[in-house]
């Protein structure tokens, strides 16, 4: 008789995800640029002409929407590769497995 395969060994359907879709690339210099001079337009302080008077105060019940759900504790296997992949990078790999875990989700929806 054949063995069966239970339901949480039964393969899904397999996402690619590129390295460059979970790490953000460094910046041009064109954008390091712009991101310079709103800093130090920032920091002078010449964002003061601007007119908050027509936007609304946000409701409790609008900001308890911007709050992240809790994070959960658990404990998963990994191949020894991903997890020298993945700690190749230093410290934060729990972060990083989160941040994967998160861009294959968006990508499914």
């Amino acid at each position: 008789m054949a063995k069966r395969s239970s339901a949480s060994s039964r393969r899904g359907k397999l996402i690619s995800v590129s390295a460059e879709s979970i790490f953000s690339r460094p910046l041009n210099k064109r954008q390091t640029a712009v991101l310079a001079r709103i800093a130090k337009r920032q920091a002078a302080g010449e964002d003061s002409d601007i007119d908050y008077s027509d936007i609304p105060p946000l409701t409790d019940e609008q900001l308890a929407k911007f709050r992240r759900a809790p994070k959960v504790l658990i404990a998963a296997r990994l191949d020894r590769d991903i997890y020298d992949w993945l700690r190749r990078y230093g410290t934060g790999y729990s972060t990083r497995i989160n941040n994967i875990l998160r861009a294959v989700m968006s990508r499914a929806r």
